[in-house]
């Protein structure tokens, strides 16, 4: 557990096992970027301030989204980690600072991954056009997190029926 070779190993087959590493090697860089490189929630296990290096958070981010949930969002280059985690898992939108969720480009970035996210976004994306159309063409559901006022638009009602015919569900026209 404090074999700087055997922890390398160990974390370059299951990032996870950085959980089982010594304290003194859960701080090192390079134990710690292989461990989240093969698998993002490796973070977790990661000593707090290699949390906020930004190789070891994109790294992270890059192989799950979901890892953003363990990121400060202090961390150098914050708006680049929360675009690279949506993109990797739509959902990861959910532990992005509020700020972000009315990001266009994040929000678009999300939906397109996963079109149920448009629930974590800012409540003024969900009255956006493009942002929702893009959503419901991923995942016709989504419509459900659409303003009501896009739930009558012909053109995002059809585009999420036709992704999905239960999401006329959510329709109100």
């Amino acid at each position: 557990k404090n074999n700087h070779e055997i922890v390398l190993a160990a974390v370059r087959k299951h990032g996870e096992a950085l959980d089982y590493a010594s304290e003194t090697l859960q701080c090192d860089h390079d134990i710690v970027l292989a461990a989240v490189t093969q698998n993002g929630d490796a973070l977790d296990y990661a000593e707090e301030s290699l949390k906020m290096e930004h190789d070891i958070v994109l790294a992270a981010v890059t192989q799950d989204g979901n890892a953003l949930s363990y990121v400060n969002s202090a961390v150098e280059n914050y708006r680049e980690i929360v675009l690279a985690a949506v993109t990797q898992e739509g959902y990861a939108l959910d532990y992005a600072e509020e700020s972000l969720r009315s990001d266009h480009d994040i929000v678009l970035a999300a939906v397109t991954k996963r079109g149920q996210s448009l629930i974590y976004a800012d409540k003024s994306l969900k009255m956006n056009h493009e942002i929702v159309l893009a959503a419901v063409n991923q995942e016709g559901y989504a419509l459900e997190h659409a303003d009501e006022s896009l739930k009558v638009d012909h053109e995002i009602v059809l585009a999420a029926v036709t992704q999905n015919g239960m999401a006329l569900a959510w329709a109100n026209e």
